[in-house]
């Protein structure tokens, strides 16, 4: 599984959305591009399809800008990554279909689909709270100070 450019700056958008969720206030792409170095006009397009999944509403004049339609705890990475990532499981294609086709069903059987099935799985148990939990816990690691 390959995460392109685009589902990768959507999480990392939808993840900065989730920390400001608790104030309430639509958050602009604009400061979004800038906090995370990420092309406004290439937010524009992802955040263009996490409206049209639903997960994002937009909200329009001066005081403007995005928010989240559900709580963080609620809205996982699958969620994410499948609204805008074409392909997000990609169907394999067979190895040796005209000469054994037995061996193509196996791999499918075997690992294909249950590699699929988990990655979909872990992507579904991951949502913003997690996150958000994880860049907290890095933070704290970054801090601590080791004296010998």
């Amino acid at each position: 599984m390959k995460i392109s450019a685009k589902g990768r700056y959507g999480l990392a958008a939808m993840t900065y959305l989730a920390r400001n969720y608790a104030s309430g206030a639509p958050i602009t792409i604009i400061s979004i591009s800038t906090r995370l170095g990420i092309s406004k006009i290439y937010l524009e397009q992802v955040f263009s399809l996490l409206k049209r999944a639903q997960l994002v509403t937009s909200i329009k004049g001066s005081q403007g800008g995005y928010q989240l339609v559900r709580q963080p705890r609620d809205i996982t990475a699958y969620d994410i990554l499948s609204s805008i990532e074409l392909a997000l499981m990609e169907k394999t294609q067979p190895a040796a279909p005209d000469k054994m086709p037995e061996l193509d069903r196996a791999l499918m059987s075997c690992v294909f689909n249950p590699l699929d099935e988990a990655v979909k799985a872990t992507l579904k148990n991951v949502t913003l709270d997690d996150i958000l939990t994880a860049i907290d816990g890095e933070k704290d690691a970054d801090s601590l100070m080791y004296f010998i």
